[in-house]
């Protein structure tokens, strides 16, 4: 007795194959569903390629959660696996860094303040909020992920260190280095800064995960907390 096959898109009735579907109407007329479904390629005995994308979107909620997912969350959906989890992982971090125009391509290490600042100040330009970024570093010091955390005045209530080493923990970084913005144009860390500076700096010893610094800029310049001594 043959065991049962994989579902594929190709058991699909032509007309309602995604990927034939993209070719004729574009990729904007598909739904996300159908997206997600030509990623993963296949289905698993008994459930459909495209039963798997939508069980994968069901359990997320939303695009937003599936990007930020690690690798064992995807894997961990029946029908997904760990080869799929990489499929998607990969194909969100293409998307990510075309949307990044301070993406560097290089892999250059960050070995300066000023090279943290230029990881982000696209970002930051004129902003007229304060915005909080993670960069995770790999053991060269090479940015592997960078993640907005929070938009608004920084304090415990919400840049929690859960949230803020979720990206760290996930890309499997090495270090991290946090930059925000001051608005007002002031470098002078506030109090609020140091405190928030000092939670973070404990939450990462814990976690194996070192912050090296944490930079204020404005379009006056930039302060580093670490070259004062504030970390």
């Amino acid at each position: 007795m043959q065991p049962d096959k994989s579902f594929t898109v190709h058991d699909l009735p032509q007309a309602e194959r995604p990927r034939e579907r993209m070719q004729k109407y574009g990729a904007e007329a598909l739904s996300t569903t159908e997206l997600i479904a030509i990623l993963i390629r296949s289905g698993t005995p008994g459930e459909s390629v495209l039963l798997i994308a939508q069980k994968l979107l069901s359990h997320f909620g939303n695009l937003q959660n599936i990007a930020s997912a690690s690798l064992e969350e995807l894997a961990g959906i029946k029908g997904i696996g760990p080869a799929k989890a990489t499929q998607i992982k990969a194909a969100f971090e293409l998307g990510r860094r075309v949307d990044d125009p301070d993406y560097n391509s290089n892999g250059e290490p960050v070995q300066s303040p000023e090279q943290a600042c230029r990881a982000v100040q696209g970002k930051l330009k004129g902003k007229k909020k304060e915005h909080f970024y993670i960069l995770c570093l790999d053991t060269r010091n090479r940015v592997r992920a960078k993640r907005e955390v929070s938009i608004g005045n920084l304090d415990s209530s919400i840049v929690h260190p859960r949230e803020v080493f979720k990206e760290a923990v996930s890309s499997l970084s090495a270090s991290v280095i946090f930059v925000h913005n001051h608005p007002s144009g002031d470098l002078e860390p506030s109090p609020e800064d140091i405190s928030l500076t000092k939670r973070l700096a404990e939450a990462g010893e814990l976690l194996g995960i070192p912050v090296l610094d944490h930079i204020i800029v404005s379009d006056r310049g930039y302060t580093s907390l670490k070259s004062r001594n504030l970390i």
